[in-house]
């Protein structure tokens, strides 16, 4: 009986130590992880969004308008006559 009690004993303390991990793990989830996910999210959605005239912010700081859409790349017009082609996915905001 005296070994019964001592097995008990021991799972309670492995659940004990196992809890700080599980809790750093959801804190972990919720401030970092999460954000994350909503701000891939709506990147996804403005890129689906892209249209010619818009007027948009590279991830590198030029701004310009769309003159020319493809599937994967964007024509941006950054100057009069000036024109660079870009992916989509180096476009950050819309103006």
């Amino acid at each position: 009986m005296h070994l019964y009690l001592l097995g008990a004993t021991e799972t309670g303390s492995a659940l004990g130590s196992f809890l700080p991990l599980i809790l750093m793990f959801a804190i972990f989830y919720v401030l970092l992880i999460l954000p994350q996910q909503k701000q891939k999210k709506r990147h996804k959605a403005l890129i689906e969004s892209l249209k010619k005239g818009d007027k948009v912010i590279t991830s590198s700081g030029i701004y310009g308008e769309i003159s020319k859409t493809d599937q994967d790349t964007v024509d941006i017009e950054i100057a009069k006559g000036l024109t660079i082609k870009i992916s989509r996915d180096n476009i950050s905001t819309k103006r």
